[in-house]
C-alpha cells in the first residue's frame, strides 16, 4: 500500500514537472537565471536547457558573477552552489579541504567505484593514494608505461590512421582515442591488449559500459535521489543502462582478477620480479597493508582497477579529441607546434622521446593547457560540507548545500582569465623568458587541486604529448564541413557527435 501511494506521489510529481517545463519553455525569459517553482524549485528550468547544458551554466555563471545558488524541490534537501570563483575553490579543495570530504552523497551517487581512491576518504583514502602511488612511482611501472605507450603507437594507432588515410575516408577521431587509451590502460593494468583499436572497429562490451556509466552519473547529479532509485528500483531509463554496464565491467574485472591472481600465486618471488606488471605489484602491496585495508581484499582490488580503468581511459581520450578540435579550428597553432617538432625531437630516427625532450615543447605544452581550461576531461566536482561554512565569496553553506564546482564554466569566466578568455591562446601559458608559465591550481583546475589532486598529471601530460606529436608529425587533420562539434552530457567532457575529421599524409601536406 505505501510502495502505491509512493508512486502515485511520484507520478504526480513527474506530471507536473512536465507541465511547468513546456510553460518555462514557452516563455521568453526576462532573465537567464532560472525561475524558482513552487515545490518544483529550479528543475524546469534545467530539463528546458538539458540539451545545451554546460552553455546554460556559463550563461548563468555569467550573469551572476560566478556563483549562484540553485534551489531544487521543496521536499527534497537538493539545493546547489555553483561557484567558479578561484577563492572558493581554493578554501573547499585545500585551506578547508578537512570539511569537505567526498561524503555520503557523493558515494552514493559513485556507487559503482566502491572504495577506491576517489571515492574513500580518511584511513582508507590514504591506504589507497599509498598503495597507488607507490606503485606508480617505481621504476618499472615508469619503463612498462612507456613501452606500453610507445608500443600502441608506433603498431597500432599510426597503422590504423595510415589504413585509413589511404582510403581517403572521414574518420571519427575521438572513436579512434577511445579504442586507444582503452587498450593503452587495459595493457598496463591487466598486461593484456584487447585489441579494440583494429581496423574492423569490433564492439568492445567493456568500453561501451564504461560510456553508459558516465551518463547516468550526471543524470544522479541533477536529479532528486528518490527519482534516479525510483529509476534504478524499476530498471528504466539510465539507470536500467548503469545496472547492465555494471554488470559487465565486474564481469571483465573479476576475470581479469582471477587469472592474475592464480598467475601470482604459481610464481615465486624470483619469476615475479622479472617482469613489472600492475596489477600483480598492487597484490604485493595490498599483502603488506592487508592489516590495514580490511573487507574483502578482492572487492578492494575491484575498486582501485577501476578507478586506474576511468581515469586512464577517458580522460586522455577527452583531452585528446578536444586538443584536436582546437588544433582544427586554428590552423596557424599547429605549424607553431610542428616547428618545434623538427628542433627539438629526433624525429626521422626513428627514437622514442622521452620526457626530457618533450619538456622542450613549450608551445605545444601551452596548447595542451589551453585546451584543457577551456575543455577539462572533468567538467565539474561535487562537495558536500561537513560543518557550516562561509565561503570566501560571501556565501553560506551547510550540510545539505551541494557544491558543484563547474570547471567548464571557469575556463570561459572574464573574471578568472580576461577578457580574452574564449580565445584559443597558448602565449597564455608561455612566460616572458619563453618558458612555461605556471597558473595555480585552484585557478587551471583541470588536473584538481589541494590534497586530492590529480597523482598522475605529469604521466597524462607525457601521454598526451608523445601521442599528439606523434600524429601531428605525420598527418595534417582537418574537421568535416558541417560537422557539428558539441559536449555530451556525461561526467567525462566527450563530444556528443564524435569528431569527423578526414586525414591528410604531412609529406602531401608540404
Amino acid at each position: 500500500m505505501a510502495s502505491l501511494e509512493y508512486t502515485i506521489i511520484l507520478s504526480s510529481f513527474f506530471i507536473l514537472l512536465s507541465i511547468v517545463t513546456c510553460i518555462y519553455r514557452s516563455q521568453k525569459q526576462s532573465t537567464i537565471v532560472p525561475t524558482n517553482w513552487p515545490v518544483l524549485g529550479m528543475i524546469p528550468g534545467i530539463l528546458a536547457n538539458a540539451h545545451r547544458l554546460y552553455d546554460y551554466i556559463i550563461e548563468v555563471a555569467m550573469q551572476t558573477s560566478g556563483t549562484f545558488m540553485w534551489k531544487g524541490p521543496s521536499f527534497v534537501h537538493m539545493d546547489m552552489l555553483f561557484t567558479t570563483n578561484p577563492l572558493d575553490i581554493n578554501h573547499i579543495l585545500s585551506k578547508n579541504f578537512r570539511n569537505y570530504p567526498k561524503g555520503h552523497e557523493f558515494r552514493k551517487i559513485f556507487d559503482i567505484l566502491g572504495e577506491g581512491i576517489i571515492n574513500s576518504e580518511g584511513e582508507l583514502w590514504e591506504i589507497n593514494r599509498k598503495v597507488t602511488m607507490s606503485v606508480l612511482k617505481q621504476a618499472g611501472f615508469q619503463n612498462m608505461l612507456k613501452t606500453i605507450l610507445w608500443n600502441k603507437v608506433d603498431k597500432g594507432l599510426l597503422p590504423m590512421l595510415e589504413s585509413i588515410c589511404g582510403h581517403g575516408a572521414p574518420i571519427d577521431l575521438q572513436d579512434i582515442f577511445q579504442r586507444f587509451t582503452f587498450d593503452t590502460i587495459i595493457t598496463v593494468v591487466f598486461d593484456h591488449d584487447p585489441e579494440s583499436l583494429s581496423i574492423d572497429f569490433p564492439h568492445i562490451a567493456c568500453q561501451k559500459a564504461l560510456l553508459d556509466v558516465e551518463e547516468a552519473l550526471l543524470f544522479r547529479h541533477l536529479t532528486p535521489p528518490c527519482l534516479w532509485k525510483m529509476q534504478k528500483f524499476l530498471g528504466i531509463g539510465k539507470e536500467k543502462k548503469s545496472s547492465e554496464a555494471r554488470i559487465i565491467l565486474d564481469q571483465f574485472i573479476y576475470k581479469c582478477i582471477e587469472q592474475k591472481q592464480k598467475e601470482y600465486n604459481s610464481m615465486n618471488h624470483e619469476h615475479q620480479d622479472e617482469k613489472f606488471i600492475l596489477i600483480t605489484a598492487l597484490m604485493r602491496e595490498m599483502e603488506e597493508q592487508s592489516g590495514n585495508a580490511g573487507g574483502d581484499p578482492t572487492k578492494f582490488l575491484r575498486d582501485i582497477l577501476l578507478d586506474l580503468i576511468l581515469a586512464g581511459k577517458d580522460t586522455i581520450s577527452s583531452a585528446l579529441s578536444w586538443f584536436f578540435y582546437n588544433l582544427t579550428k586554428n590552423p596557424i597553432l599547429e605549424h607553431k607546434i610542428l616547428e618545434e617538432i623538427h628542433k627539438h625531437l629526433d624525429v626521422k630516427g626513428g627514437k622514442i622521446w622521452d620526457v626530457k625532450e618533450l619538456s622542450k615543447l613549450v608551445y605545444l605544452h601551452g596548447a595542451l593547457c589551453e585546451s584543457l581550461r577551456l575543455f577539462p576531461p572533468v567538467p565539474f566536482n561535487l562537495k558536500v560540507p561537513l560543518q557550516p561554512d562561509n565561503l570566501p565569496s560571501g556565501h553560506k553553506v551547510n550540510q545539505h548545500t551541494r557544491i558543484i564546482l563547474p570547471l567548464y564554466a571557469m575556463g570561459r569566466m572574464k573574471l578568472i582569465w580576461g577578457d580574452d578568455c574564449m580565445e584559443f591562446s597558448p602565449e597564455r601559458w608561455i612566460s616572458k623568458g619563453g618558458g612555461i608559465k605556471h597558473e595555480p591550481s585552484y585557478k587551471f583546475v583541470a588536473f584538481g587541486s589541494g590534497p586530492r589532486a590529480c597523482v598522475g598529471k605529469d604521466m597524462a601530460l607525457s601521454q598526451l604529448k608523445i601521442v599528439s606529436t606523434a600524429i601531428l608529425y605525420h598527418y595534417h587533420i582537418d574537421l568535416v564541413e558541417g560537422h557539428c562539434v558539441v559536449p555530451t552530457n556525461a561526467i567525462i567532457l566527450h563530444m556528443k557527435h564524435g569528431l569527423k575529421v578526414r586525414l591528410t599524409k604531412r609529406i602531401e601536406v608540404n
